[in-house]
């Protein structure tokens, strides 16, 4: 199947902050609701958990090895899921349109970079729906098995997309293509995985990359969210960084702390929402509140000084 999303596809997900929870009565009526606001109580509650399972911080070795074997790790991690890991992303073009334009000229080509691809879960879609003739579509993961399964796969088409291994923490990128060059770079979950001191030259070599007015379209962890609280003390490598028990890694962001580090990076915002969501298990009648951050940047036309 090809073709732009159709009003049914865009259904399977509504759009962030259109389902409101008014009458907490009608809590179990859906599986989800967006812009769910904390009480006082609930903030101190999350904010006693977190200061719990951060009070002990893994020592110098133990850091220096979950983050110097990460690859290792995320190896590990996609081959023991393989393709089951898969999991199509029908939100991604309500979310990001972009993506996925309506009104592309036939003349007009497009390149879009994923930083962290791994197996697929945004790349399928967007070369499935697609009808861009002249779209690029470039991936990159540090995890080679990721790499290999996602080449595997029979949406795969390897004369619209390139895919390949890269440490995106490195200073200098082995990237397939120019500087100023990208319309669109991709990071979904993927700054989180990262050590934060290695953030900022992250995002400086994604302004490298982007042509002067491409776009950054970002969603990852927000502070306070579920699986942060989660966390058991001893998992903690600095601050709000964690390793989980498969050995990756998960940072979770304050809105404010992405905001500089984009500005600082030379983007302009175009989109901050903290996705505050409250998801329902109604069988087993639990609550489970969610953070999540969804950003988009531009790279300005004319650098600013």
């Amino acid at each position: 199947m090809s073709g732009t999303p159709t009003a049914d596809d865009c259904e399977k997900r509504p759009q962030f902050g259109t389902r409101l929870l008014k009458d907490s009565d009608d809590v179990f009526k859906h599986n989800a609701w967006d812009h769910v606001q904390w009480d006082e109580e609930q903030e101190l509650a999350a904010q006693a958990a977190v200061a719990k399972n951060s009070c002990s911080k893994l020592n110098d070795d133990e850091r220096e090895r979950f983050q110097s074997d990460a690859p290792k790790f995320w190896d590990s991690f996609y081959g023991i899921h393989d393709n089951r890991f898969f999991k199509d992303r029908h939100w991604l073009f309500t979310e990001f349109p972009e993506l996925a334009p309506i009104d592309v000229s036939e003349q007009q080509s497009r390149s879009i970079f994923e930083l962290g691809c791994g197996v697929g879960n945004t790349i399928l879609p967007l070369l499935q729906y697609s009808v861009e003739p002249k779209l690029k579509v470039f991936g990159c993961d540090f995890s080679a098995r990721a790499i290999d399964i996602l080449r595997s796969q029979p949406q795969f088409d390897e004369k619209r997309c390139e895919v390949f291994v890269m440490d995106a923490t490195e200073e200098q990128w082995p990237v397939p293509f120019e500087e100023n060059s990208q319309d669109i770079i991709v990071m979904i979950f993927v700054l989180s995985a990262c050590q934060p001191k290695k953030m900022q030259q992250i995002l400086d070599n994604c302004y490298r990359y982007l042509r002067p007015g491409g776009l950054l379209l970002f969603r990852d962890y927000g502070r306070y969210d579920l699986a942060q609280l989660r966390f058991k003390s001893g998992k903690c490598l600095e601050d709000n960084f964690y390793v989980r028990g498969d050995g990756t890694l998960v940072y979770f962001f304050t809105e404010e702390e992405l905001r500089g580090m984009f500005t600082k990076a030379g983007l302009q915002e175009e989109q901050v929402i903290v996705d505050r969501r409250l998801q329902v298990n109604r069988s087993r009648g639990l609550k489970m509140y969610r953070v999540w951050i969804q950003a988009k940047f531009k790279k300005p036309l004319v650098p600013t000084s």
